[in-house]
């Protein structure tokens, strides 16, 4: 009976012990698998006073200077991509100002082509995106626009008569009301959505 209480003893105090407290992990078995050191992507830690000691007769040793990534010798841990490069899917972004919806009217083309997959892409993307507030036909009679009042039919005279270039150019930084959806669709997506506009606009 005594034996039994001693083992109970002991696999209690073993069992407790294993329990880590609220400040305290517990001991952790290869930390560095899974606690990544984090990077500041634009910066590096750099102390160029780390390392310097003074000797014992009073001589100013200078030693390697702290660097928090090492790998990377331009004092910032991200590097830049290579000159010339284009970020992946924005290749059909276009370069005109913000407000330039003439010049992008007038100067943007579309680079896909109508076919009955990329209409159908649109007519899905449209939904999910414009519908809300342009209204199932684009006469700006969605639940967001009946709440809101001003949101543009595309069959209005101001617009009807508009090109893709500008449908693009509006989706992409926004006009009036309407904010950017560049976050959210990408330049392929705003092209099927225009593509769409238009097939709404007949």
């Amino acid at each position: 009976m005594k034996i039994n209480t001693i083992y109970t003893t002991i696999i209690a105090l073993f069992m407790f012990s294993c329990a880590a407290g609220p400040d305290n992990p517990g001991v952790e078995f290869s930390p560095q698998m899974y606690h990544s050191t984090p990077y500041e992507p634009l910066s590096q830690i750099v102390d160029k006073e780390a390392g310097r000691w003074v000797s014992s007769n009073g001589e100013d040793v200078p030693a390697e200077f702290y660097n928090s990534n090492p790998y990377n010798a331009f004092n910032m841990t991200m590097r830049e991509p290579v000159k010339g490069t284009v970020k992946r899917g924005q290749y059909l972004t276009p370069t005109f100002a913000p407000d330039d919806y003439a010049a992008a009217d007038l100067l943007l083309e579309n680079p896909l082509d109508s076919t009955k997959a990329i209409l159908a892409d649109g007519k899905a993307l449209y939904t999910r995106f414009c519908s809300h507030c342009h209204g199932a036909k684009g006469m700006g009679d969605g639940k967001v626009g009946k709440v809101y009042k001003g949101v543009t039919a595309y069959t209005s005279a101001s617009v009807v008569n508009k090109g893709t270039g500008h449908i693009y150019q509006v989706i992409t930084h926004g006009k009036g009301r309407m904010g950017s959806h560049a976050s959210q669709i990408s330049p392929e997506e705003r092209w099927k959505i225009a593509m769409y506009v238009k097939v709404l606009q007949q």
